[in-house]
């Protein structure tokens, strides 16, 4: 379990490669990746309703869109902008993604 995002440093960022190949080759097992994972990578930040919100209205979406796009329902999109709920991993990672790589992205 390998997760693309920037590392905290440059030498953590070795450690975590290095121990991804350990990974793909057998050595490391995928309990022991997770905690490489952990320890190497930046956490994915906290999407708040505001921030989904001027997210979604900079890309010039529709909350049918984005929902589409991040393969949830418009009334999870429209919880989320209204603050009654929180994206869950997997839309916090795409969420993440849109915002650092753009559009092109997810399409």
């Amino acid at each position: 379990m390998t997760v693309k995002t920037k590392a905290k440093s440059r030498i953590l960022e070795a450690v975590h490669e290095t121990a991804a190949d350990f990974h793909r080759l057998g050595f490391i097992d995928q309990r022991k990746m997770r905690e490489f994972d952990a320890l190497c990578l930046e956490p994915i930040p906290i999407y708040d309703r505001e921030k989904i919100r001027s997210l979604r209205e900079h890309y010039q979406l529709s909350q049918t869109v984005l929902a589409s796009l991040l393969n949830t329902s418009p009334s999870a999109v429209r919880q989320w902008e209204q603050g009654d709920k929180r994206p869950s991993g997997p839309s916090q990672k795409l969420l993440n993604l849109l915002e650092r790589k753009g559009l092109e992205a997810l399409i």
